[in-house]
């Protein structure tokens, strides 16, 4: 957790008459830390879920809940990419194409974690798709090696990824 943020759990059982005795809500306050949301009041953010799962701690309850929030997101990113539609006629086309989108969102998920930094890093596909992966620039053969040359009036994301990518070490 950040340093400046503030967090509670609290829990109660559920009462109304629907519900089964089993059942729990849980809320969690804490300063974003972020951008507010017009739902936010006074700068605190209130998240709450319900659950029927018995036995298991609250806190270990709402790290299931977050974790579901960021797979979600992933899967978010996998229509953005490419999975809202099948572009292909046969199946084995598709198939390919499947495999050319999961290798898109492997780099996806990878490169913002290696090159990508500050405001940059939490970049959505289509942020990243006309920020980064649209920028013109000349591949210039010289001495044996390829250079990307850009403009020198990108910005220092760009740059900045680009010079980190190129010093991880080859895989290969």
């Amino acid at each position: 957790m950040r340093g400046n943020a503030h967090a509670g759990f609290g829990e109660r059982p559920a009462e109304t008459d629907r519900w089964q005795h089993w059942h729990r809500a849980a809320g969690r306050l804490n300063h974003p830390g972020a951008q507010l949301r017009i739902t936010d009041a006074d700068g605190m953010r209130l998240t709450c879920f319900a659950t029927n799962t018995p036995g298991r701690p609250i806190a270990e309850l709402e790290l299931r809940h977050r974790l579901r929030a960021r797979a979600e997101d992933r899967i978010r990113a996998a229509r953005a990419t490419g999975l809202r539609n099948l572009p292909l006629h046969d199946t084995a086309q598709n198939q390919v194409w499947l495999e050319i989108v999961q290798i898109a969102l492997d780099l996806l998920a990878w490169m913002p974690m290696l090159a990508l930094t500050g405001r940059a890093r939490p970049w959505e596909p289509r942020h990243l798709r006309f920020r980064l992966f649209s920028v013109a620039g000349q591949l210039v053969t010289t001495g044996r090696r390829r250079l990307l040359r850009l403009a020198r009036h990108w910005p220092s994301e760009i740059t900045g990824a680009l010079e980190r990518l190129a010093l991880l070490p080859n895989p290969g």
